[in-house]
């Protein structure tokens, strides 16, 4: 009796496992393929388009809908919107924006059309949207005409700054804002007060 509980338990201890790790990969699997994309938008989204692409030829792509990701460089509230300009960054798997500049391709200007407010976004807040694209504007940068594609926003995701304090991620300070296709964010105000740091 004992020779055969032992060997029903040992049967049996495989199948557990490999239950426990097809169940930790779907797992894995789904969190790291739609995390960003509502899914009133998913199957929308032309995640096949590069930014390089737009960059060339926006116009050519007007009313595209299309996953960026990169850095905040000013927010602007106007009278209707609030205008971002936006330095684009590769995404990594989980489709958050990479901290390296240098692997930039370029700049572009998003506007939210619900309210936004600009101290929420601040310059250096890295940020993953889904937009659809408008076309482009030229504006000056510097010394020269630059051509920045446009697009409107249907979903915005504000990341963490990470800590260089060794502390792993600081969370943002401020207040609540939703909007249609897009969820809680919270912003981030500096300087911190004396009673934030670690």
């Amino acid at each position: 009796m004992l020779r055969e509980t032992f060997a029903f338990r040992t049967l049996h201890v495989p199948q557990a496992l490999t239950l426990v790790a097809c169940c930790l990969l779907s797992a894995a699997c789904s969190s790291t393929s739609h995390t960003i994309i509502p899914k009133s938008l998913q199957g929308q989204v032309d995640q096949n388009l590069s930014f390089s692409q737009i960059k060339k030829s926006p116009d050519s792509h007007v009313g595209t809908l299309i996953l960026v990701g990169g850095e905040i460089l000013s927010a602007k509230r106007l009278k209707d919107h609030t205008r971002l300009t936006i330095l684009q960054l590769p995404l990594t798997d989980n489709q958050e924006p990479t901290s390296n500049r240098t692997k930039s391709e370029g700049r572009l200007l998003a506007f939210q059309s619900e309210f936004l407010d600009p101290a929420t976004v601040p310059n250096g807040t890295r940020v993953t949207l889904i937009g659809k694209i408008t076309g482009s504007q030229t504006e000056l940068l510097d010394e020269m005409d630059y051509v920045y594609p446009t697009m409107t926003i249907q979903h915005l995701k504000v990341w963490e700054d990470v800590d260089d304090s060794g502390y792993g991620y600081r969370p943002y300070y401020g207040y609540p804002y939703w909007g249609p296709y897009w969820g809680y964010y919270g912003g981030l105000y500096r300087p911190y007060p004396y009673w934030y740091w670690w």
